[in-house]
């Protein structure tokens, strides 16, 4: 177990050397946030996913599409990419939110368009609800939105208790999840084929133990985190996109995305015939048409 734990440690440090910050840092209240910006115009944040990065958002090419008409600001979450995790905290998707608008504050962002994905859905919409003046519309990609039985929570809650959950990221979890990374990326992005452009992706930074085990936090929080937040849904009064796969293998489009879309009155949804749970990977284009059509609907 030491050995293991002493290998994952000089990976982890090696993944850190190979991948450096390729955005800046922003210190808000006492955790430390990496983000990239990039163009100009009208203010657009991006949330990625559990156990993913800003590379997730930057190998879709979203990024770089999207900054040719708006300010684009994509944040490393807590515990991920480059971002720290201070252990004071439980992060779930409201304390995510509030520390997000203090960051948005110091980045002198007072209104904008908010997307996330998976996990970060769950950030943008907590965003929209607890500081409404913040959020013009919404973008919600494969997200997860009301309590259900999910196999992948049950095999998080052990890596997310405190003590036992170190020891088991430090040691056993980035082993097994290097093996299962290939069947876990044809889960996400099936029935389509991991892209080619998905290279970029950093796989070694998100087997750091560190990362790990924030994805693990995360993980265990997602079913009491969507009962608590379904309770809010009828407070959304913006503009709200909600777009999802047809063959999302991750998540029940029927019982999230379509069940929102029935909660939320300023809603649209959009289910992408052969679309699976990356939808801004496999779909990079539809995606970027739902920010427009948020965006335009803003306009008066």
């Amino acid at each position: 177990m030491a050995g293991a734990a002493l290998i994952n440690r000089q990976l982890a440090k090696k993944a850190q050397r190979d991948n450096p910050p390729q955005g800046q840092f922003i210190e808000v209240n006492d955790v430390r946030l990496h983000y990239v910006e990039r163009g100009n115009g009208r203010p657009l944040v991006l949330f990625h996913g559990n156990g993913s990065m800003i590379q997730d958002f930057q190998s879709s090419g979203l990024i770089d599409r999207a900054a040719e008409n708006y300010r684009v600001i994509v944040f490393d979450r807590p515990g991920f990419g480059h971002s720290l995790r201070p252990r004071n905290a439980v992060w779930t998707p409201e304390a995510q939110a509030d520390l997000f608008k203090v960051a948005l504050d110091q980045l002198r962002v007072h209104r904008a368009i908010v997307l996330g994905h998976s996990w970060g859905a769950s950030v943008a919409v907590a965003l929209a609800i607890r500081h409404s003046p913040l959020v013009e519309a919404l973008v919600l990609a494969s997200g997860y939105y009301f309590p259900t039985a999910r196999s992948d929570v049950a095999t998080a809650i052990v890596p997310a208790i405190p003590g036992l959950g170190d020891i088991i990221s430090y040691t056993v979890s980035p082993i097994l999840s290097r093996l299962m990374w290939p069947a876990m990326l044809r889960k996400l992005f099936g029935p389509r084929s991991v892209p080619e452009k998905f290279a970029g992706f950093p796989r070694e930074m998100a087997l750091r133990p560190a990362q790990m085990r924030a994805s693990a936090a995360e993980a265990a929080l997602m079913i009491p985190g969507a009962a608590a937040a379904a309770k809010t849904y009828s407070e959304l009064e913006i503009p709200t996109i909600i777009i999802a796969g047809e063959e999302d293998r991750l998540i029940d489009i029927k019982k999230q995305s379509v069940r929102l879309h029935e909660e939320v009155k300023q809603s649209k949804l959009y289910r992408l015939a052969g679309g699976g749970h990356m939808i801004h990977q496999s779909a990079m284009p539809d995606v970027m048409a739902a920010i427009d059509e948020a965006a335009a609907q803003t306009l008066h």
